[in-house]
């Protein structure tokens, strides 16, 4: 049998940054020296040519909507040098008009007068990690910018053409008061940015935060702090749509919605993840080698960069609903059973206790959160989980 396929997107990771933040978990690393930014990009490259080959027939007449230029920080990479894996891409990858290529920025790492350079190298969407625009807050945090550097940046990303900017804030920052918070919100829709993407502060596993807990604010206080705050971004015009993301009309990240709807992607460069469904409609997921050294040396021995494993039957309804229920508007259960293969009758029991618990809505034909099921949005995910 053959199924629709879910669009498809391209994810790059560039896994170097200037330090590590103490609360970060993503697969990113202190440069220490000069990055072989060439060999990486050849070797990211040649990882491409290897899932093109490998999905040859999941790829077949499918075009690319969205590009994601995640780490570590690829603002470290210059203009020309995000242009070549573009340019790349381009040549192996049919693109979908108009499609939406955005580039992960921290302010302290973008010389003035390189957004320009951004925009003509084929970027479409800068993402700026600010955090925070409180420079104390954002020391404890161990970022490398200043909130005057942040303002600097954007002003210039905006300056110099970019109609499409997004702005990264935290919220539940040690010793962070409710003012603190919305005083960052407010300083952020100044600049009227296009989407705000609006995360609480976690401890991670093996994290320096885990290791030595900074003093954070209560669960209460952070409850306070997010309803205050999703007022403060619907009043400026920001709608939510996601737990974490909010836009203008119209600008919603395509890419990430593609993550959340359960869609497909390629994920390229070191640590980086992706997920193929095959003409069958089988789900599978890859995972690349973490560590950039590995990662070089496996190109340069033509050694596989990574692993492949199609995702079990009784595993699809957590990963589809992990993603899926994050979404304020949810998915129609059409939706569910075209992504997995798998028919509604094969969640009734998990679907009826959320329902009995209140935590989705009860519309049959949907799959749609409640208010009290975005408070307790892990627990009603959990209830997806094989028994």
């Amino acid at each position: 049998m053959t199924h629709a396929a879910p669009p498809l997107s391209l994810y790059v990771h560039i896994p170097w940054c200037v330090k590590k933040c103490p609360y970060c978990d993503f697969n990113s690393h202190a440069r220490e020296s000069a990055m072989p930014v060439d060999a990486y990009i050849d070797a990211t490259l040649a990882d491409l040519d290897r899932d093109i080959e490998r999905f040859h027939a999941a790829l077949a007449g499918r075009n690319v909507l969205s590009i994601f230029f995640g780490g570590g920080t690829p603002s470290l990479f210059a203009p020309d040098e995000i242009a070549r894996l573009i340019d790349g891409a381009a040549a192996r990858l049919a693109f979908r008009d108009g499609i939406e290529i955005t580039m992960e920025t921290n302010p302290g790492t973008v010389e003035h007068g390189r957004f320009d350079a951004y925009l003509r190298a084929g970027v479409t969407r800068i993402s700026f990690g600010v955090q925070s625009f409180d420079d104390d807050k954002l020391r404890r945090l161990g970022r490398i910018h200043s909130s005057g550097e942040a303002d600097r940046a954007i002003k210039t990303a905006q300056d110099a053409g970019f109609d499409n900017i997004n702005l990264d804030l935290m919220y539940a920052l040690p010793e962070q008061a409710l003012e603190g918070a919305l005083a960052d919100v407010e300083r952020a829709v100044a600049f009227a940015p296009t989407h705000v993407s609006h995360y609480q502060l976690t401890l991670e596993p093996n994290t320096l935060f885990a290791a030595k807990p900074p003093p954070l604010p209560d669960i209460d206080a952070a409850w306070d702090m997010q309803e205050a705050c999703q007022r403060a971004l619907a009043d400026a015009g920001y709608a939510q749509y996601e737990v974490s993301a909010y836009a203008r009309d119209g600008r919603r990240c395509a890419h990430n919605l593609n993550y959340w709807a359960f869609g497909d992607y390629l994920g390229i460069g070191a640590g980086a993840h992706g997920k193929i469904t095959a003409a069958d409609g089988r789900v599978g997921r890859s995972a690349k080698v973490k560590l950039p050294r590995s990662y070089l040396e496996r190109a340069a021995r033509r050694e596989p960069f990574g692993t492949f494993d199609v995702v079990a039957k009784e595993q699809l309804p957590f990963e589809f609903m992990l993603n899926a229920l994050r979404l304020d508007e949810g998915v129609a259960i059409d939706a569910f059973e075209r992504g997995t293969g798998l028919a509604r009758s094969d969640i009734a029991r998990p679907l009826a206790e959320a329902r009995q618990r209140g935590w989705l809505e009860s519309d049959v034909h949907a799959l749609r959160p409640s208010e009290s099921g975005r408070r307790f949005l892990n627990d009603l995910i959990a209830l997806f989980l094989p028994d």
